[in-house]
Protein backbone atom coordinates (compact mmCIF):
# COMPACT_ATOMS: atom_id res chain seq x y z
CA UNK A 1 0.00 0.00 0.00
CA UNK A 2 1.42 3.71 -0.94
CA UNK A 3 0.07 7.22 -0.23
CA UNK A 4 0.60 8.54 -3.77
CA UNK A 5 3.48 11.16 -2.56
CA UNK A 6 6.66 10.24 -4.40
CA UNK A 7 9.79 10.65 -2.44
CA UNK A 8 12.11 10.35 -5.65
CA UNK A 9 12.92 10.31 -9.25
CA UNK A 10 14.71 7.74 -9.74
CA UNK A 11 16.72 6.39 -13.61
CA UNK A 12 16.80 2.76 -15.37
CA UNK A 13 20.25 2.20 -15.53
CA UNK A 14 19.42 -0.95 -16.85
CA UNK A 15 17.34 -3.40 -18.63
CA UNK A 16 17.20 -7.25 -19.27
CA UNK A 17 14.46 -8.65 -21.47
CA UNK A 18 13.52 -12.17 -21.38
CA UNK A 19 11.15 -14.11 -22.72
CA UNK A 20 8.95 -14.36 -19.80
CA UNK A 21 9.85 -10.71 -18.32
CA UNK A 22 12.10 -7.74 -17.89
CA UNK A 23 14.28 -6.89 -15.32
CA UNK A 24 15.18 -3.34 -14.49
CA UNK A 25 18.12 -1.89 -12.83
CA UNK A 26 16.87 1.73 -10.97
CA UNK A 27 19.49 4.07 -9.20
CA UNK A 28 17.75 5.81 -6.88
CA UNK A 29 18.98 7.50 -3.63
CA UNK A 30 16.26 8.16 -0.80
CA UNK A 31 14.59 5.15 -1.29
CA UNK A 32 17.18 2.56 -0.80
CA UNK A 33 17.10 3.61 3.14
CA UNK A 34 16.37 0.47 5.12
CA UNK A 35 15.26 -1.29 1.99
CA UNK A 36 15.16 -4.87 1.82
CA UNK A 37 14.67 -8.32 -0.69
CA UNK A 38 11.19 -8.66 -0.93
CA UNK A 39 10.14 -4.90 -0.10
CA UNK A 40 7.72 -3.23 -2.31
CA UNK A 41 8.66 -0.39 -4.10
CA UNK A 42 6.18 2.25 -6.01
CA UNK A 43 8.01 2.69 -10.11
CA UNK A 44 5.58 5.46 -11.38
CA UNK A 45 2.72 4.21 -9.58
CA UNK A 46 2.96 -0.26 -10.35
CA UNK A 47 3.80 -2.13 -7.33
CA UNK A 48 6.79 -3.94 -7.67
CA UNK A 49 9.14 -6.16 -5.68
CA UNK A 50 12.92 -5.40 -5.16
CA UNK A 51 15.29 -8.72 -6.04
CA UNK A 52 18.57 -7.26 -5.54
CA UNK A 53 19.75 -4.15 -4.13
CA UNK A 54 23.21 -2.37 -3.73
CA UNK A 55 24.46 1.09 -2.41
CA UNK A 56 23.11 2.93 -5.45
CA UNK A 57 20.72 1.00 -7.05
CA UNK A 58 17.56 -1.90 -6.97
CA UNK A 59 16.34 -4.91 -9.09
CA UNK A 60 12.92 -5.16 -9.96
CA UNK A 61 10.61 -8.07 -11.97
CA UNK A 62 8.27 -7.28 -14.31
CA UNK A 63 5.97 -9.97 -15.29
CA UNK A 64 3.64 -10.75 -18.46
CA UNK A 65 0.69 -8.76 -16.43
CA UNK A 66 2.88 -6.03 -15.52
CA UNK A 67 4.21 -5.43 -19.09
CA UNK A 68 0.34 -5.54 -20.74
CA UNK A 69 -1.02 -3.49 -18.40
CA UNK A 70 1.60 -0.49 -17.82
CA UNK A 71 3.69 1.68 -19.80
CA UNK A 72 7.04 0.69 -18.21
CA UNK A 73 7.31 -1.41 -21.12
CA UNK A 74 8.37 1.24 -22.79
CA UNK A 75 10.96 3.25 -20.54
CA UNK A 76 14.30 2.31 -21.45
CA UNK A 77 18.04 3.09 -20.57
CA UNK A 78 18.00 6.89 -18.43
CA UNK A 79 14.50 7.07 -18.31
CA UNK A 80 13.23 8.68 -15.14
CA UNK A 81 10.76 7.24 -12.91
CA UNK A 82 8.82 8.42 -9.97
CA UNK A 83 9.53 5.98 -6.58
CA UNK A 84 8.22 5.37 -3.63
CA UNK A 85 8.37 2.85 -0.87
CA UNK A 86 5.50 1.09 0.41
CA UNK A 87 3.45 2.63 3.79
CA UNK A 88 4.80 2.44 7.40
CA UNK A 89 1.84 2.04 9.55
CA UNK A 90 2.94 5.11 11.82
CA UNK A 91 3.81 7.12 8.81
CA UNK A 92 1.23 10.10 7.44
CA UNK A 93 -1.00 9.56 4.67
CA UNK A 94 -0.59 12.87 2.48
CA UNK A 95 -2.15 11.12 -0.61
CA UNK A 96 -4.63 8.70 -0.15
CA UNK A 97 -4.53 4.46 -0.49
CA UNK A 98 -2.61 3.50 -3.37
CA UNK A 99 -2.58 -0.17 -4.06
CA UNK A 100 0.20 -0.02 -6.77
CA UNK A 101 -2.08 -2.21 -9.03
CA UNK A 102 -2.21 -0.34 -12.35
CA UNK A 103 -5.56 -0.66 -14.32
CA UNK A 104 -4.63 1.19 -17.50
CA UNK A 105 -2.67 3.21 -19.42
CA UNK A 106 -4.19 7.15 -20.11
CA UNK A 107 -3.07 9.22 -22.74
CA UNK A 108 -1.85 13.12 -22.34
CA UNK A 109 -3.51 15.05 -24.30
CA UNK A 110 -3.13 18.39 -23.70
CA UNK A 111 -0.75 20.37 -20.61
CA UNK A 112 -2.10 23.84 -20.82
CA UNK A 113 -1.02 26.90 -18.78
CA UNK A 114 -3.18 27.59 -15.62
CA UNK A 115 -1.81 30.31 -14.04
CA UNK A 116 1.49 29.03 -12.11
CA UNK A 117 0.43 26.04 -12.76
CA UNK A 118 -0.83 23.26 -15.72
CA UNK A 119 -3.82 21.85 -16.68
CA UNK A 120 -3.90 18.73 -17.98
CA UNK A 121 -6.03 16.51 -19.49
CA UNK A 122 -5.92 12.79 -20.04
CA UNK A 123 -8.06 10.20 -22.23
CA UNK A 124 -8.80 7.14 -20.15
CA UNK A 125 -10.36 4.05 -21.24
CA UNK A 126 -13.74 4.37 -20.87
CA UNK A 127 -14.94 1.52 -18.79
CA UNK A 128 -12.79 3.07 -16.05
CA UNK A 129 -14.52 6.50 -16.29
CA UNK A 130 -17.25 5.53 -13.87
CA UNK A 131 -14.59 5.28 -11.32
CA UNK A 132 -13.29 8.83 -11.81
CA UNK A 133 -15.10 12.16 -10.70
CA UNK A 134 -14.28 15.71 -10.27
CA UNK A 135 -12.34 16.34 -6.45
CA UNK A 136 -12.01 12.78 -6.44
CA UNK A 137 -8.61 10.93 -6.36
CA UNK A 138 -6.56 9.23 -8.81
CA UNK A 139 -3.21 8.62 -9.43
CA UNK A 140 -0.94 8.68 -12.11
CA UNK A 141 2.29 7.14 -12.40
CA UNK A 142 1.94 6.53 -8.59
CA UNK A 143 0.81 9.99 -7.51
CA UNK A 144 -2.00 10.80 -5.98
CA UNK A 145 -3.87 13.80 -7.35
CA UNK A 146 -7.25 15.42 -7.16
CA UNK A 147 -9.64 14.84 -10.61
CA UNK A 148 -10.51 18.88 -11.75
CA UNK A 149 -13.18 17.68 -14.48
CA UNK A 150 -14.15 14.46 -16.17
CA UNK A 151 -16.01 13.75 -19.44
CA UNK A 152 -16.91 10.73 -21.46
CA UNK A 153 -13.41 9.14 -21.61
CA UNK A 154 -11.22 11.89 -20.49
CA UNK A 155 -10.46 13.70 -17.24
CA UNK A 156 -8.10 16.80 -15.97
CA UNK A 157 -5.72 17.31 -13.80
CA UNK A 158 -4.14 20.52 -12.12
CA UNK A 159 -0.69 20.54 -12.12
CA UNK A 160 1.43 22.60 -9.12
CA UNK A 161 5.00 23.46 -9.84
CA UNK A 162 6.44 21.70 -7.19
CA UNK A 163 4.89 17.93 -8.66
CA UNK A 164 6.38 19.02 -12.11
CA UNK A 165 9.79 19.68 -10.68
CA UNK A 166 10.31 16.66 -8.21
CA UNK A 167 7.98 14.41 -10.62
CA UNK A 168 8.43 13.04 -13.94
CA UNK A 169 5.68 15.24 -14.76
CA UNK A 170 8.03 17.68 -16.67
CA UNK A 171 8.09 14.73 -18.88
CA UNK A 172 4.44 15.13 -20.12
CA UNK A 173 3.51 16.17 -23.46
CA UNK A 174 0.81 15.28 -25.89
CA UNK A 175 0.86 11.52 -26.93
CA UNK A 176 3.03 10.42 -23.59
CA UNK A 177 1.52 7.42 -21.63
CA UNK A 178 1.30 7.16 -18.29
CA UNK A 179 0.17 4.51 -15.31
CA UNK A 180 -3.21 4.77 -14.16
CA UNK A 181 -4.67 3.65 -11.20
CA UNK A 182 -8.24 4.03 -9.97
CA UNK A 183 -9.55 4.99 -6.91
CA UNK A 184 -10.12 1.27 -4.89
CA UNK A 185 -13.23 2.62 -2.95
CA UNK A 186 -15.40 2.77 -5.85
CA UNK A 187 -14.84 -0.54 -7.28
CA UNK A 188 -15.97 -1.85 -3.39
CA UNK A 189 -18.91 0.05 -3.40
CA UNK A 190 -20.03 -0.98 -6.81
CA UNK A 191 -19.00 -4.50 -6.32
CA UNK A 192 -21.46 -4.42 -3.07
CA UNK A 193 -24.49 -2.61 -4.59
CA UNK A 194 -24.38 -5.14 -7.49
CA UNK A 195 -24.58 -7.60 -4.73
CA UNK A 196 -27.40 -6.12 -2.78
CA UNK A 197 -30.18 -8.19 -1.82
CA UNK A 198 -33.43 -7.38 -3.73
CA UNK A 199 -36.18 -6.21 -1.13
CA UNK A 200 -39.60 -6.02 -2.27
Amino acid sequence: MFSGIVEEVGTIAALDKRPGGITLTIRARHVLGQTQIGDSIAVNGACLTVVRFDEQTFDVDMAPETLRKTSLNQCGVGADVNLERSLMANGRVGGHFVQGHIDSTAEVVEMAPDGEGVLATFRAPVELMRYIVPKGYVAIDGMSLTVVDTGPDWFSISFIPHTREVTVVKYYDSGHLVNLEVDILGKYVEKLLAHRPVTS
